[in-house]
């Protein structure tokens, strides 16, 4: 992304500015093609932006360059580059900029209008949607449509029909829409092909429409799918993803470029831009902080300040902002200099800043939404490999989950930076499992206790699995969980883990679920029967409750875990 964040983000309204089909837009304009040549961007193996005239020839997106061929002998095929989208699309941005100040590029083809303001200085959002649209036409020769909504995801999807979502209506705007409409708020093609894949699960799960997939349960959808299905499930109901206001930091982090000579020439541009994103990348670390954007300004030989916001979603991991932004900066600086925002006769360039903008610290930042990891997790392995160092191979582990029936055997602990070892499949059926919720704490070493009945006497589970009476009280350890290892000791035949008995008080239950029986590997001397019971206690102060899950092995009651 990025675990993601459990807490809702306030939805802001947003306007979007799209340009159809922008890459074979870019691609025409700067071969020359007239608006109405079929023709065609071709990335890898398939057609990735396909122009009007090739749609109606029968070309789709998709499609290889043998079918999109015979479907359209005239077809002009271009190739994908990146460099030339961005660098086009800086007229568009330029030609917005003459109606609203502060738009901000969210990929190459899509624009981000700060319209609440804009909105009120034209009388309306349709008013400024209609400013936008004849600036765009008028000063870049490009067609674009403008939709405004609550959240990214309906914003995006209204500007593709040309609409004006009335406030607190995107989710119901949203519900009808394919699964395959979350792909469109993805910035970056990475991104956007973790989403494409997301949707492909989900439409083979029966889940057509966005109203389907959010009508499902958000903790569900996290547990199937992670950070990913967090992200979708908030950005499929209309919410944002991205905080609306950022703490930003006391002082501005930026870094600045000088040119011994006027830059004229594109081949100037590559070094700087690595020379600069690579030092903004080691501010923002040496810092502590990430940013959402970045504000790239360059100063002309004749005293202009162009500038231009980037958004990156990429945070400050290493080394993927400095490569990230070092392809932002060059696409920019050479949009200036070939004069798609500048006029037909482009100022030379004196100076280059970058200056970081959403900044928040790396505790504080809210977690990525495609699962990447910030700069804070390189420090942390490199401290994680020192603690190693002195304490041992297993002196450091971590945690994984696998399939099993209890919390104990669903566990599985080794080394740090040990290759995992097969466990057991988590998808498998598991008869007997302990049902959610999951214990917050299992006790390392498990502990015996005491499930009396209402006469005092235990409670046992017999050869058929059946509780011999209702259990009323239950009888722990004087501190559960705290014993001493000296005075630890094994259970006999039950594989357990206990010590020696210093008893508490008995506690009256007030409620118990269970017993839920497992018999495992029956046909081996090993065999292994147990029954396990969750409990609800009252404290000894008589107003608070303790939950616990309990295991009855080999004769004895075993404490196993404690619930929040």
């Amino acid at each position: 992304m990025l675990s993601a964040s459990a807490g809702a983000v306030a939805t802001t309204r947003r306007m979007v500015l799209w340009v159809p089909d922008w890459p074979v837009a870019a691609a025409m304009r700067e071969s020359g093609l007239s608006a109405d040549a079929p023709a065609a961007v071709l990335h890898g193996r398939a057609m990735t932006a396909v122009s009007a005239a090739a749609r109606s020839a029968g070309v789709k997106r998709g499609n290889t360059k043998r079918v999109a061929q015979r479907a359209c002998p005239e077809l002009v095929i271009m190739h994908h580059d990146e460099g030339r989208d961005s660098r086009e699309f800086e007229a568009v941005a330029a030609a917005a900029e003459e109606v609203v100040a502060g738009v901000e590029i969210s990929r190459p083809g899509l624009l981000m209008i700060p319209a609440h303001g804009a909105a009120r200085f034209h009388g309306s959002e349709a008013a400024l949607a209609e400013a936008l649209i004849g600036a765009v036409a008028e000063l870049s020769g490009h067609e674009s449509l403008v939709g405004s909504a609550d959240g990214l995801l309906a914003a995006v999807v209204a500007a593709r029909s040309s609409l004006l979502v009335p406030p607190g209506e995107s989710r119901e705007f949203l519900s009808s829409a394919p699964v395959s409409t979350l792909a469109l708020a993805a910035m970056e093609r990475r991104q956007r092909e973790s989403v494409e894949d997301l949707a492909e699960v989900l439409i083979r799960l029966g889940i057509h429409t966005l109203g389907e997939f959010t009508a499902l349960p958000r903790k569900d959808v996290v547990a199937r799918f992670g950070q990913m299905g967090q992200w979708a499930h908030r950005i499929g109901v209309g919410e944002d993803v991205r905080p609306p206001v950022l703490r930003r930091s006391s002082d501005d982090i930026e870094v600045s470029y000088e040119f011994d000579e006027p830059a004229q020439r594109v081949e100037q541009l590559a070094a700087v831009a690595t020379h600069t994103a690579a030092q903004l990348d080691a501010a923002l670390l040496s810092a502590g902080v990430r940013c959402g954007r970045v504000a790239i300004a360059a100063r002309t030989d004749k005293g202009d300040v162009l500038e231009r916001v980037w958004r990156t979603d990429v945070g400050s991991r290493t080394g993927a902002f400095a490569r990230h932004m070092s392809d932002r900066v060059r696409w920019q600086l050479e949009g200036w200099l070939s004069g798609t925002s500048a006029g037909p006769d482009p100022a030379p360039l004196t100076s280059l800043t970058l200056t970081a903008q959403d900044v928040v610290a790396l505790g504080d930042e809210q977690a990525y939404l495609w699962g990447g990891t910030s700069g804070a997790d390189a420090r942390a392995h490199r401290s994680v490999e020192r603690m190693q160092a002195l304490l041992g191979a297993d002196g450091v582990l971590s945690v994984r989950e696998q399939g099993g029936r209890s919390p104990r055997d669903r566990m599985v602990t080794e080394p740090w930076g040990q290759e995992p070892r097969q466990g057991r499949a988590i998808s498998h059926p598991w008869p007997g499992r302990i049902p959610d919720p999951a214990p917050a704490t299992v006790l390392p070493l498990a502990e015996p206790l005491e499930v009396l009945d209402a006469g005092g006497s235990p409670v046992i589970v017999g050869r058929r699995l059946s509780m011999s009476a209702t259990p009323t009280w239950v009888r722990l350890q004087a501190e559960p969980g705290k014993a001493p290892h000296s005075a630890i000791a094994r259970h006999p035949s039950a594989g357990h883990v206990g010590q020696e008995s210093t008893w508490g008080p008995a506690r009256p239950v007030e409620a118990w679920a269970g017993p839920w029986p497992v018999v495992e590997r029956w046909w081996s001397d090993e065999s292994s029967r147990r029954a396990y019971l969750q409990l609800a206690l009252r404290e000894h102060d008589g107003a608070s409750m303790l939950a616990v899950l309990a295991a009855f092995s080999a004769g004895q009651w075993w404490l196993e875990a404690v619930y929040d």
